[in-house]
């Protein structure tokens, strides 16, 4: 049997700070952005050649904004990766090398 992750809800404060974050900075494909009322709103995410999406919104999860940490986004050239996230605009730590 296969496990397969393929959804990670991630808490946010501003939805669409962090949609603008993910989909214009990082990257990430807008898979879907759905509204039912002013009580939810699901917006999902997926990096580049991945089987793995993230879903930011109003009512997708109950855990603080902030609260998910230790996610590894995982690329082949980290130096090629990090120029093109600095590129986007995304405030990159420094180059240990």
């Amino acid at each position: 049997m296969d496990f397969k992750l393929e959804l990670v809800p991630v808490p946010v404060s501003d939805v669409d700070c962090a949609k603008t974050f993910y989909a214009d900075q990082a990257g990430f494909n807008v898979d879907l952005d759905f509204s039912h009322g002013e009580t939810f709103r699901a917006v999902q995410l997926t990096p580049s050649g991945s089987a793995c999406s993230i879903a930011i919104g109003v009512g997708v999860a109950d855990t603080a904004a902030g609260s998910i940490q230790g996610l590894h986004l995982v690329v082949d050239d980290i130096h090629a990766a990090r120029k093109e996230l600095i590129k986007r605009g995304v405030d990159v730590g420094g180059s240990r090398t």
